[in-house]
């Protein structure tokens, strides 16, 4: 059933935290997509936020969050700050009766995640999360081939993941990202999420898991080097390495079937391969200019009642689980 099937006006959103993220990746997204508008951002600083506003054409900007929420025009609410306020901010939303994005991770761990799906689900709310490789074309292209078969049976998976540290971790200033109290594990949290939520797209959702985590070169307080696997309930096993620490970047993910590979990066601009029976299969899908923009896209069909969006909130929150038994957080 349509969310909106009583609404002919377009979906209003605001964004609260219009930084970095929101500059190319989502922002525009919400004013190209038919049926949304990009009606208002907040930003602690309001100089700032009037800044991005008049950049991006949005009529409204505010400084204080619950003005925001609260406008009576706003349908719906994009929440891109870091994610030690996620539960916070999505809590006020829910209360205001209001649909919400959240940047991913959905929130700082498994416990907030909960707290936020139980007042979304107690008011009958949509809520998505920024799991946007389920929505690219690149990545529904391998899911395809998985789909019919082209490397049989899937026996395991792995992905190795690293990168050199960048002059903001050598010189040791300040990045949320790196602070233990908001991402204990680091870039990993920011990173690794979107590898291991795709996978649970892939093969279904993580039941075991068990990992490895510790800081290995003392330059910040999260953890720098993971070492992980774990148990799919389709049966299939799959591994991973994240190190922040390395002397060269890599990103490589190799899925073994009976018949065949696929092997693809998560982040890396590279061709995905396909090797079985016929050969080896290059295939280049490049991402849209804003890399968000299928994710935003589907986020209208799903209200509208056209389809159903693949980063809902129940999703963001199992991949919260499994990052959180790999850096022992419980």
């Amino acid at each position: 059933m349509s969310f909106f099937q009583n609404k002919t006006s377009s979906v209003k959103w605001g964004i609260i935290g219009c930084g970095d993220v929101t500059e190319k990746k989502s922002g525009p997204t919400y004013s190209k997509t038919d049926g949304f508008e990009l009606f208002a951002v907040m930003r602690r600083d309001a100089e700032k936020a009037k800044d991005y506003a008049l950049r991006h054409n949005v009529p409204y900007y505010f400084s204080n969050a619950d003005e925001l929420i609260n406008h009576p025009e706003i349908d719906a609410v994009y929440i891109a700050t870091p994610p030690d306020t996620h539960k916070f901010y999505a809590l006020k939303v829910a209360q205001a009766g209001k649909i919400c994005c959240i940047e991913k991770p959905m929130a700082v761990n498994y416990q907030e995640c909960q707290e936020i799906l139980n007042a979304f689900e107690e008011k009958k709310l949509p809520l998505f999360v920024a799991y946007y490789r389920r929505s690219l074309p690149r990545f529904n292209q391998i899911k395809q081939w998985l789909d019919e078969g082209e490397i049989g049976e899937i026996r395991h998976f792995s992905w190795y993941l690293s990168k050199t540290p960048s002059p903001i971790d050598l010189a040791k200033t300040y990045n949320w990202r790196t602070d233990e109290k908001i991402a204990p594990g680091g870039y990993f949290e920011d990173l690794a999420s979107h590898g291991l939520d795709l996978f649970a797209h892939y093969f279904g959702e993580i039941t075991s898991v068990n990992g490895i985590s510790l800081n290995q070169q003392k330059l910040y307080s999260a953890k720098d080097a993971i070492v992980a696997n774990w148990l799919h309930e389709s049966g299939v096993t799959g591994s991973g390495t994240w190190n922040f620490g390395s002397f060269e970047r890599k990103d490589k993910v190799e899925i073994i079937g009976s018949k065949g590979k696929i092997e693809f990066a998560v982040f890396d601009e590279k061709p995905i391969l396909l090797t079985n029976q016929n050969g080896i299969k290059e295939l280049f899908i490049e991402h849209p200019e804003n890399i968000q923009l299928n994710h935003v896209q589907n986020m209208r069909d799903h209200l509208v009642g056209k389809s159903s969006h693949p980063s809902l909130g129940k999703y963001a929150a199992q991949t919260n689980w499994v990052m959180d038994r790999i850096v022992t957080k419980f």
